[in-house]
């Protein structure tokens, strides 16, 4: 069967179903084990940061080939950390898109050979859709209805849950992420890879209202976002000031680090809001790696309690790639029949099917 074809009588997912979540869409080798869809009994990821920072950035190529080196060690640590064997798990969930596409491979293969070898059913998991479910790790009680931000250096975009797998659209970038324009600027300002927390470090000693900066959108009653704008408005801005004194002051990079990362927190937290009270939801969840920011935690709970709302973030270890979101999703698709076959591919551009 192919991706999300439903499964005969026959197939019934157990309730308390052991799953087995694999993610290598990007930098990452994950592998986790999840049981019930909410109790985390491993968590593993082996990271190539260092790898790539000599790069200022990931390199495919390199990726690919780090994948192939450490998948076989990380699947096996996690069943060894969750104390389980393959034949104790109930089935394997694999990210296979979007992401790079020689990265997907290694998961997307390993998966499938996985679930060949003992008979698993196997399910394919949106990079997004995962993202999301993170929250449902840390959050037992957590249900829908609800509304998520998701934003990360790749995607940046509002989801209305109405119920488990099915995704309303009610906003998304028009056109750079908002961990994208971060890391830009992080690496314009020489703070190395990744960019995004070595900024956010830096902001802590800046006045976040030193330099003023353009919010995308501003004035539309849209819940779309815009920060390529607000990138370009930080990048001239460095290069002024190098031009003008021949290189950066460090105060000068202090404030505009804060003034930038104010005037991305201020557009996700105002619109998350307004999504909210758009869709008739009382609950807001915050996905993804920017969900890591302790700047835009304080400042959505601070404005989702002034509406009202239950504010929820994923702990900082889930909002980056890792395989035990991906194990969440996989178990609700699983117990609603959903079953991939062997002809499961990576698609590097998978769109999220979202309702708009």
């Amino acid at each position: 069967m192919s991706v999300g074809a439903a499964a005969g009588a026959g197939d019934r997912f157990p309730a308390g179903g052991l799953v087995l979540g694999i993610e290598t869409s990007c930098d990452e080798s994950a592998a986790a084990v999840v049981a019930g869809g909410r109790e985390l009994r491993s968590n593993v990821i082996a990271s190539q940061v260092a790898a790539h920072r000599k790069f200022g950035g990931v390199v495919p190529e390199v990726a690919s080939r780090k994948h192939l080196e450490t998948i076989v060690g990380v699947v096996d640590a996690a069943l060894a950390e969750a104390g389980v064997r393959l034949t104790d798990l109930s089935g394997v969930a694999v990210t296979y898109g979007p992401g790079l596409v020689g990265s997907l491979l290694v998961g997307v293969s390993t998966a499938k050979a996985l679930a060949l070898a003992k008979d698993l059913p196997l399910v394919g998991v949106h990079h997004v859709e995962a993202h999301i479910y993170a929250n449902f790790l840390d959050e037992p009680g957590l249900e829908p209805p609800l509304v998520c931000l998701t934003v990360s250096g790749g995607h940046t975009a509002l989801f209305h849950l109405p119920e488990y797998g099915r995704y309303v659209l009610l906003g998304q970038t028009r056109d750079d992420a908002a961990g994208e324009a971060l890391d830009k600027v992080a690496r314009v300002l020489g703070l190395g890879y990744p960019g995004g927390p070595a900024l956010e470090k830096l902001a802590e000693e800046g006045d976040p209202g030193a330099v003023p900066l353009p919010r995308g959108l501003a004035g539309e009653e849209t819940l779309d976002f815009s920060f390529s704008g607000l990138k370009t408005a930080a990048l001239s801005f460095l290069n002024s000031v190098r031009q003008r004194e021949g290189a950066i002051p460090p105060e000068v990079a202090r404030d505009l680090a804060a003034s930038l990362q104010w005037a991305v927190v201020d557009v996700l937290a105002g619109r998350a809001v307004a999504a909210a009270a758009r869709a008739g939801v009382r609950t807001l969840i915050v996905s993804g790696g920017v969900a890591a920011n302790r700047s835009l935690r304080a400042e959505i709970r601070r404005r989702g309690g002034e509406a009202g709302l239950s504010v929820h973030f994923p702990p900082a270890s889930l909002c980056t790639d890792n395989a035990a979101m991906v194990a969440c999703a996989g178990y609700y698709r699983l117990r609603r029949g959903e079953r991939a076959g062997l002809d499961l591919n990576a698609v590097p551009n998978l769109p999220l099917a979202a309702e708009e």
